[in-house]
């Protein structure tokens, strides 16, 4: 409920506009920090930044032409790791963009990069927070996830079009197992 309005016209603005984006490109969201994202510190909330994410993944979903499939087959986006490094607070009625885009992918999940730019001001261009988010599809009937291979090529690509990992994403990899692996040795 605390996005609808923003999730309203996100979805109102796919009518008007039709543009896609290849599946590397940048999808990028204009937004303005609200009373409601606000917390006791009178600054965006850290709790907001990953709901506002939520519409970023929606935007590249429909803008890479995948959302249909996503409909007509009742996948389920689903996430399975995400981290955010806090940079700059936004402050209230201040202008932002988030701009999310996939970075690299492996036989299993999508690696995804969002930042949040500041719009206006002393800081005009910065990046706030940066977040990286780990994710795919979840077939619900065969309770799996969809193979990214079977992603790729419904948005033209094979497995010669895989980026290089960057190095980054290696090393949060590295921490995200040995996270996982903590969870195990608690059950």
């Amino acid at each position: 409920m605390n996005l609808l309005f923003r999730l309203i016209t996100l979805c109102i603005s796919y009518i008007f506009e039709r543009r896609k984006i290849a599946p590397l490109d940048i999808s990028e969201l204009h937004f303005r920090v609200w009373p409601t994202d606000l917390d006791a510190n009178i600054h965006m909330n850290n709790g907001r930044y990953l709901s506002i994410m939520d519409l970023g993944r929606l935007d590249l979903i429909v803008r890479m032409g995948i959302m249909k499939t996503v409909l007509k087959e009742k996948w389920m986006p689903v996430l399975s790791a995400a981290t955010i490094r806090y940079r700059l607070p936004l402050h209230p009625f201040q202008k932002f963009s988030l701009q999310s885009r996939v970075i690299w992918w492996d036989e299993k999940w999508f690696y995804m990069e969002q930042r949040f730019i500041v719009s206006g001001g002393k800081t005009d261009g910065a990046v706030a927070p940066i977040a990286f988010v780990k994710g795919s599809f979840y077939r619900k009937r065969q309770r799996r996830t969809v193979p990214t291979s079977e992603l790729m090529s419904l948005m033209g690509l094979t497995d010669a079009d895989t980026p290089a990992q960057p190095s980054y994403i290696a090393s949060w990899q590295t921490a995200e197992n040995d996270m996982r692996d903590l969870t195990k040795e608690a059950l």
